[in-house]
């Protein structure tokens, strides 16, 4: 692929399973420096990565050769083990099953930067379900809610 040349930017946004609050202090950063070497693994760069204890954002270049899909497959699951493994938590940690991932120009690259880097700001006054559904819109895509977000089924 000598002759080829690409600039795939990407603003990923993923959260915990039932958007349970798991990611804390320094398991926060442990965890982003896990997620980047896992986006490596795959050929990606890592630009910024962030978030909050129920969900995390990430800004990434990725490879054209393997399918974002594929990279987050990667990355959630064995960033979920690398998790269970290190904290041991009582309650297991996982990711949800989707993702949302947005395309980046790279004029924009720096407003996505800054995004990142000021969740908490951001969610003083917003929920990670209702940032979601604006990111959504933002960027033109059609949901339905029945199917935006895990519950938890209690028996």
């Amino acid at each position: 692929m000598a002759s080829t040349f690409t600039n795939l930017l990407f603003h990923i946004v993923y959260s915990t399973k039932y958007r349970q609050n798991h990611i804390h202090g320094d398991a926060q950063e442990r965890l982003d420096q896990y997620i980047g070497g896992l986006i490596r693994e795959q050929r990606g760069t890592l630009i910024e990565i962030g978030g909050m204890p129920d969900h995390v954002h990430i800004l990434a270049r990725l490879s054209p050769t393997i399918a974002i899909s594929d990279v987050l497959r990667h990355a959630k699951a064995n960033s979920s083990k690398w998790f269970n493994e290190t904290f041991h938590g009582q309650t297991p940690f996982a990711w949800q099953r989707g993702f949302g991932a947005f395309s980046v120009s790279a004029s924009n690259l720096e407003a996505v930067r800054d995004y990142i880097r000021n969740q908490a700001e951001h969610h003083k006054v917003l929920t990670f379900k209702d940032e979601f559904r604006a990111l959504l819109r933002r960027h033109g895509i059609d949901f339905d809610e029945q199917y935006l977000f895990e519950e938890e089924h209690v028996s």
